[in-house]
């Protein structure tokens, strides 16, 4: 099974709007960047067709993050991390979320299977 996960800032307080179009943005980047190789090109074809299962789960800051997003890139996870362009609720700039997979479901949950569900 593929999934992808997207992993949100908690310490933003984000309105429910402006989280939904953060992460939207990260999942979007993420399926993009895939398509850029043979292998992404097979993972998002087999996760479209299995339904593209995405879960959103929560960092407590900035710090951790980056600390999954690190772990996601030495594993070779493709990733897109996501910065606002500060229009709206925060000022630009601010790190968001950032997005990972779709992948193997074991080699997601690996990585960020001990974060909280939004």
């Amino acid at each position: 099974m593929l999934k992808q996960v997207i992993v949100v800032r908690d310490d933003l307080k984000l309105p429910k709007g402006k989280m939904s179009a953060q992460v939207a943005h990260a999942s979007v980047d993420a399926v993009l960047k895939s398509l850029t190789t043979k292998r992404g090109e097979e993972l998002v074809k087999v996760w479209r067709e299995s339904g593209m299962a995405k879960i959103v789960v929560k960092a407590k800051d900035e710090k951790e993050l980056y600390k999954y997003l690190q772990i996601a890139k030495d594993a070779g996870v493709v990733n897109a991390l996501i910065t606002d362009a500060g229009r709206t609720a925060i000022a630009p700039g601010t790190v968001t979320c950032f997005a990972l997979g779709p992948d193997k479901e074991e080699k997601i949950d690996s990585i960020t299977g001990e974060l909280s569900l939004v």
